[in-house]
């Protein structure tokens, strides 16, 4: 009887345990038609396309995005963690605190821009 406790207990810290590392975290495949584009993300460069975006900003949370590539007009967007709802945070924020709720919705999983060539 004492080991189906120490089992239950060890299960409910293992599952908690899973839904905290991986709640606060939301990932995003940005990519781009034709592919190699410099992206700055908040003015910053941060490499070329296709760019995995990960972040633990909260809920409303905006990233300007900024797509420069030779040959191509400048592309501008934003990113907001509005998109899809992610049920960690949401689990959390019932069983241990509502706190949770700050990181219950996340990006999708892939964003496409397609650049338009500069007209010569």
């Amino acid at each position: 009887m004492k080991t189906m406790g120490i089992f239950k207990r060890f299960t409910i810290l293992v599952v908690a345990l899973i839904l905290f590392l991986s709640g606060c975290t939301s990932m995003t495949l940005i990519q781009t038609v034709p592919p190699g584009a410099k992206i700055y993300i908040n003015d910053e460069l941060s490499g070329e396309t296709p760019f995995t975006l990960s972040d633990t900003k909260i809920i409303g949370a905006t990233s300007f995005i900024r797509f420069e590539k030779s040959g191509y007009k400048s592309f501008n967007t934003v990113i907001v963690r509005t998109e899809e709802i992610d049920p960690g945070p949401v689990v959390c924020g019932f069983i241990f605190t509502p706190v949770w709720w700050l990181w219950a919705m996340k990006y999708k999983p892939v964003h496409t821009y397609e650049l338009v060539p500069i007209e010569q």
